[in-house]
């Protein structure tokens, strides 16, 4: 990972520390998550209306992209998933299109 105002890779480490999280206790666990800004509890109003959905079959396929365009996509992981989403999206938003072959 890069420090932001240096521009030069940060010496921290990357991911969970696992042993240290199952060193804590509970009661240790729960004061970091209240402490978290970016952990929202929920209610049982907020699963009421709650669906699984499971994932859809995956096709293996080679497709050809511009390199700048696959390096842009490689910045973050999960870049497939990002693929995926950002051509459903566009699916979806010319669905209504009588020729799918060539939409607007």
């Amino acid at each position: 990972m890069k420090d932001a105002a240096t521009g030069k890779k940060s010496k921290a480490k990357q991911g969970t520390n696992w042993d240290s999280l199952r060193n804590m206790s509970d009661a240790a666990v729960h004061a970091a998550v209240e402490a978290d800004p970016d952990a929202h509890p929920t209610d049982e109003e907020f699963w009421r209306d709650a669906k699984v959905v499971m994932p859809q079959h995956k096709e293996v396929v080679t497709i050809r992209l511009d390199a700048d365009l696959l390096a842009w996509l490689r910045q973050q992981p999960g870049y497939q998933t990002r693929i995926n989403a950002i051509l459903r999206t566009f699916m979806k938003a010319h669905a209504h299109t009588k020729d799918q072959r060539t939409p607007a």
